[in-house]
């Protein structure tokens, strides 16, 4: 519903006096003074407005009784309608409120996104890597800060904390393929990671941890993966010194789509029938796309790099390929990967 009742109650209860008022004015000088209704309602809205204007004819002294009555009574409750208004209209709340409401219809148009919870440092990486992959995503964020930043930027979002359920259900968390938490403490992400396998018992849930001992407590909630981004950071510098070249060529091997190389998933529901159970060899990527298979996971989920030819295309497995953007759009358009 657009003009929420629970929202707009003040409103609402501000025009029913007004319309009580107007209607009990017109038909009282309709019945007192035998008023037409024009003439009555003229009456109604001078005596209550206090504007002063000439009367349509001289009063009865019934009618001066009903004036003053009609004075009295609408007097405290008129400028109790008109402040209430003129607060929602000066105090900007209906912005707000009409903005959260085409926030929600563009929720509820979309499914099989992702949901971000915050929207800090990791939080913007992932919508990043997210967008350049056309996946739709709705992030949930309560800094009021951030909120502001998120408005500029024309990002899809929902204002409230990600701990608490309703939040994530606003977010369309029974429609969502996957759930990103990057909250800043453990115990949040944990929560919102029970609280999401909870509802949602299909969803691909990815946390965010800081302390060591946090990882095997998400696994445990629902987590199907989790990562610490400051243990990453560290041993990606150290790795810069080790072995600094290796390291820059696999960042060089991006997952985006601008960069001159891109890392590739296909899984066995997007091979075509024709070589589903055929051997990786009779797949004959390369020579297809130009694309390189360079690892492939088993239905066990067991990693294998640069797997044999001859391994079979069955069930469960997914292949990793790599190759250039245009590869790798060659590849998206023949397996049918959304793009």
């Amino acid at each position: 519903m657009l003009f929420n009742f629970q929202y707009f109650k003040e409103v609402y209860i501000a025009f029913f006096i007004l319309l009580l008022i107007i209607v009990f004015g017109t038909m009282g000088f309709m019945f007192v003074e035998n008023y037409t209704f024009s003439e009555a309602f003229y009456m109604t809205i001078i005596t209550v407005s206090t504007v002063g204007f000439s009367e349509v004819r001289e009063l009865s002294s019934s009618g001066r009784m009903f004036t003053s009555l009609l004075i009295i009574t609408s007097f405290g409750t008129f400028a109790f309608a008109v402040t209430s208004i003129t607060k929602y209209l000066a105090s900007g709340d209906y912005k707000t409120y009409f903005r959260d409401y085409k926030v929600n219809q563009e929720v509820n148009k979309i499914s099989n996104h992702v949901i971000i919870c915050g929207y800090g440092r990791n939080g913007k990486q992932a919508v990043k890597t997210l967008i350049a992959h056309n996946t739709a995503y709705i992030i949930v964020e309560n800094n009021p800060v951030i909120i502001t930043q998120l408005q500029a930027d024309g990002k899809l979002y929902i204002e409230g904390d990600a701990t608490e359920e309703e939040n994530l259900l606003r977010a369309g968390l029974n429609k969502a393929k996957a759930l990103i938490t990057t909250l800043p403490k453990d115990s949040d992400n944990l929560f919102v990671v029970l609280t999401a396998r909870e509802l949602n018992a299909k969803l691909t849930i990815i946390s965010r941890a800081s302390a060591d001992n946090s990882g095997r407590k998400l696994r445990i909630a629902g987590a199907d993966n989790f990562i610490m981004p400051d243990k990453i950071g560290g041993q990606h510098m150290a790795s810069l010194v080790v072995t600094p070249d290796v390291v820059e060529f696999l960042d060089h091997i991006s997952l985006q789509g601008k960069a001159d190389v891109n890392l590739e998933e296909i899984t066995f529901d997007n091979i075509p029938d024709d070589f589903k159970g055929r051997t990786i060899k009779e797949l004959n990527s390369r020579y297809t796309t130009g694309c390189s298979i360079i690892g492939f996971k088993s239905l066990d989920g067991d990693y294998i790099i640069n797997p044999s030819p001859d391994l079979q295309l069955t069930e469960g497995i997914k292949l990793f390929v790599l190759g250039s953007p245009d590869q790798i759009k060659a590849l998206n358009k023949i397996f049918n990967v959304p793009v």
